[in-house]
């Protein structure tokens, strides 16, 4: 197998299926349990034996399990569920007789179409409401700090919020529109705020204050509920995560 491939691992008693990648920039083997497909990924630096994976796997299928356990439910979008909105509950309805594209309205989410294609068109009305909104934050935040945004991006990130590359362009995960807004406002004020400041020193968080006099209420929002947010339209399974245990 060459640097970067996949291929499946088969070990009895785990509770999700296994995959072997091969990386040439892994330095030691890591885990991650990858909720979009279903299976334990496992990350190994080039030319590692698959033998020694699999030992790796086993000696750490007890915190496998535990963390399983411990997760929040899958909250998958189907018709009558209820998911928040900018921290308002709304209620998923499908039409099929719906014509023209999904609305969110008076506490409701209306989509048509065929029943299998929900859940991608809450996602996309989703998606599409948030990229909106992040954009006008992003413009009137960065016009507040006398700085300008390069470019704005939205997607499923699942290692973080929103990130600020050194271009100028930000880019933010869809799922904030799942928060309440004062911690959608947060994420995009610390991420204008690197347009300042490519740092975490005082002076970026002095920008960041500017921009909302009292964050940590959003911050300790994001820690508590941030594997709630991973859950949303997933089917049961496992949320992703990842741990670098010694091998």
């Amino acid at each position: 197998m060459t640097a970067g491939g996949t291929r499946p691992l088969t070990l009895s008693g785990l509770p999700a299926p296994l995959e072997l990648r091969e990386s040439a920039r892994a330095r030691r083997m890591t885990l991650r349990l990858d909720a979009a497909r279903g299976l334990i990924q496992v990350v190994v630096p080039a030319g590692l034996d698959e033998a020694e994976a699999i030992r790796f796997v086993g000696r750490h299928a007890g915190w496998i399990r535990a963390r399983l356990a411990a997760l929040p439910p899958a909250r998958p979008f189907v018709n009558g569920a209820r998911i928040p909105v900018l921290g308002t509950d709304h209620v998923i309805r499908h039409d099929s007789a719906w014509r023209g594209p999904g609305c969110r309205h008076q506490g409701e989410i209306r989509v048509g179409g065929q029943p299998e294609h929900l859940a991608r068109r809450v996602r996309d009305l989703l998606t599409a409401e948030a990229r909106r909104l992040l954009a006008e934050r992003s413009r009137i935040m960065a016009e507040a700090l006398e700085t300008r945004v390069r470019g704005i991006t939205v997607r499923d990130t699942r290692s973080r919020w929103g990130s600020c590359s050194a271009t100028g362009s930000l880019s933010f995960s869809w799922r904030l529109i799942l928060t309440p807004e004062p911690v959608l406002s947060y994420v995009v004020a610390h991420e204008v705020a690197h347009l300042r400041e490519m740092n975490h020193s005082p002076r970026f968080w002095a920008l960041v204050a500017r921009l909302i006099p009292d964050a940590a209420p959003s911050r300790a929002w994001l820690r508590r509920h941030g594997a709630e947010l991973l859950r949303f339209g997933q089917s049961p399974g496992p949320a992703p995560t990842r741990f670098r245990p010694e091998g």
